[in-house]
């Protein structure tokens, strides 16, 4: 048999702060060879990022070292080697994508330019034929008017063709391994398939390995030929994969592949009050050109939509990237202009300027997708919650803020003594509860969530969703749900709204629409969410 192309033999990873050493990884070991796809699976800090990170000696060394291991490209150890021998293995043997491509594309370049940048430095080529090669990769990843994006910048693309954008640099020099961290998280099913499919023609196209990282079992079953699932820095199982999802052995594992949201949504009186309603709302920015910046067309983000939202009950906005979803919800909460009516508790409020506002914002609060970016790292925990509770002078002293505080953090299935913590010390769950917190303690009526699980691990989105749940049941919360996953919406929302490109193409009873979609595009959606079945190849087929 020929030798593997890849061998990590007991790897080890510790982290160095503050006189402590903490063990990301201890002991692993996996061979990757030509062609193949192996999957590395587990939940935040299993250690599977890391480990993929010691291959090309990406850790911030020396607060980062391995006590022991080896990791092997074609018999060559890495470990250890030589910056001008890792520069000859980093981005032309192996390429590697990463979660979020917005953080990861600079903002202050095309991506044309980005992406030549990788041919030029690599393959020494000229300006004009790295542009060349730059377009012929962007058709490659199938990014439509490839000739036009090369001009654009990260910021005008959405999460898809930013993701496609991070394959192409990947694929630039043509690499023998690709590793993929969590490249579908942060976008919709429909993409999310779309790559899937995608990462499997390019295997197929140029005979590459794949290292595919993710939490989401689900996603492993359509793309993997083998898989190592990890859990405290070690491999708790490993076996080709469809073995591995019939049988599973390892207890973790098995509570993996369990791990999704379940359950219905409470049951709703279609009498109870109305907490806000819109009609015919429309949000449109200018787009302007020239010298003096004259409005030459509208971008229409939001055109035309009516929801109602009552007490107890949540209602499901769904949609890819760039339909409106996110933009409806803040105009709700009048954070952007908009026109078309808006009442909150019976009250009109589209009128309503920052002062007017004010007042009404403790009963309508929001939650952010990425718990992390939305609490300061500068505050404590108390003062992240307790701050609503300042502005609108909740509490009649600092001992009974103190006490709000550990009331809503035991609601949140948190421990009241974790107060004066910092958000850089909570795993991505326990941050998402503490931004759940914040909201509740002003005791709102309506809560706009904002993709709320989308980063997190599938374990995780299930503790979530029973946690919404039950503080909906508790205190007769409106929500208003945003979201890419389908399997999350169905599990919470009573009602559903479908959106393209700002304009409502289905909307009804969530059982209703789940079960019998009348538009073609409802129905695209429900197939890349519920139907990702067959795979050939590793091509997905939907």
């Amino acid at each position: 048999m020929s030798t593997p192309f890849l061998q990590v033999r007991d790897l080890a990873v510790s982290f160095r702060s503050g006189g402590r050493e903490t063990v990301a990884v201890d002991g692993v070991s996996f061979d990757i060879k030509k062609g193949e796809t192996l999957a590395l699976v587990g939940e935040s800090g299993s250690g599977k990022s890391v480990t993929a990170l010691s291959i090309l000696q990406l850790l911030p060394y020396p607060v980062a070292h391995h006590p022991r291991g080896s990791v092997l490209v074609e018999g060559r150890e890495m470990l250890g080697a030589a910056e001008r021998d890792l520069r000859r293995v980093r981005g032309n043997r192996i390429a590697m994508i990463f979660q979020e491509p917005m953080t990861s594309l600079n903002p202050l370049h095309t991506i044309g330019k980005q992406i030549a940048e990788v041919l030029i430095l690599h393959r020494a080529m000229a300006k004009k034929a790295a542009w060349k090669r730059a377009q012929e990769l962007l058709e490659l990843v199938a990014l439509t008017d490839a000739a036009r994006r090369l001009k654009a910048y990260p910021h005008e693309l959405s999460g898809g063709q930013r993701q496609r954008v991070m394959i192409a640099m990947a694929l630039a020099n043509e690499p023998d391994l690709l590793i993929a961290d969590e490249p579908t998280t942060a976008v919709d099913v429909t993409i999310q398939a779309q790559i899937l499919k995608l990462l499997g023609e390019l295997r197929q196209r140029t005979g590459m390995a794949v290292l595919p990282i993710t939490h989401d079992l689900k996603i492993v079953r359509h793309v993997s030929d083998r898989v190592c699932v990890m859990k405290g820095g070690k491999i708790v199982e490993a076996g080709e994969t469809r073995r591995l999802f019939a049988a599973p052995q390892h207890p973790y594992t098995q509570m993996l592949l369990a791990a999704e949201p379940k359950g219905n949504p409470l049951k709703s009186d279609p009498s109870s009050p109305v907490v806000i309603e819109c009609t015919d709302l429309k949000v449109h920015f200018p787009i302007k050109a020239g010298v003096f910046r004259t409005t030459v067309g509208h971008i229409k983000a939001v055109d035309g939509v009516t929801v109602t939202v009552r007490e107890g009950h949540t209602v499901g906005v769904v949609g890819e990237s760039g339909s409106g979803k996110t933009t409806l919800g803040f105009a709700l909460l009048r954070l952007v202009k908009s026109m078309g009516h808006i009442a909150f508790e019976g009250q009109a409020i589209e009128g309503h300027g920052f002062a007017a506002m004010r007042p009404l914002r403790r009963r309508m609060q929001v939650v952010f997708q990425d718990p992390f970016s939305s609490l300061s790292p500068r505050l404590s925990i108390y003062q992240i919650i307790a701050e609503g509770l300042d502005v609108h002078r909740i509490g009649k002293d600092e001992a009974e803020r103190h006490a709000l505080v550990a009331k809503v953090l035991e609601e949140v299935g948190l421990d009241a003594a974790m107060q004066d913590r910092y958000p850089h010390e909570f795993s991505g769950g326990q941050r998402q509860r503490i931004s759940i917190a914040r909201a509740l303690v002003l005791k709102p009526r309506l809560v706009v969530l904002d993709e709320p699980t989308s980063a997190l691990d599938m374990s995780v989105q299930a503790q979530i969703i029973d946690l919404l749940r039950a503080l909906q049941d508790r205190y007769r919360l409106a929500y208003l749900f945003i979201s890419h996953d389908l399997r999350v919406v169905r599990a919470l929302s009573h009602d559903v709204v479908v959106l393209k490109d700002g304009v409502v193409v289905e909307q009804g009873p969530s059982a209703e629409v789940f079960d019998h979609p009348k538009t073609d595009y409802t129905r695209a959606l429900m197939a890349a969410a519920f139907e990702l079945r067959a795979v050939e190849d590793g091509v997905v087929k939907t």
